[in-house]
């Protein structure tokens, strides 16, 4: 098992994780950290916790808007075979929230 830091907002975390999927919670944590700035202005600055709840919708809502697009009937079957992916997307986003809670 390996363990990573992973920068989000000013605060580095350790998370433990598989081996070999530490390239892949980096990238997941990149975007989180790219929306923390927005966040926090969102929050008050009340706190990290009211921050992340904020990133959480906003990530939400693009998974959202994501699902909605390849839902609509003129996606076709290209937005069909894509609905696993969203789904693993979605599975993993709340794993990592887990992780990170």
């Amino acid at each position: 098992m390996a363990e990573i830091m992973l920068k989000i907002g000013d605060r580095q975390h350790k998370v433990a994780c598989k081996d070999g999927t530490e390239d892949h919670l980096r990238r997941i944590a990149a975007m989180i950290d790219s929306r923390w700035t927005t966040a926090a202005r969102a929050s008050g600055g009340l706190s990290d916790e009211r921050s992340m709840l904020f990133v959480a919708l906003m990530l939400a809502d693009a998974l959202d808007e994501a699902e909605q697009r390849s839902s609509a009937p003129s996606a076709g079957p290209v937005a069909a075979a894509a609905m696993p992916d969203l789904d693993r997307l979605a599975d993993r986003l709340e794993a990592i929230a887990a992780a990170l809670g």
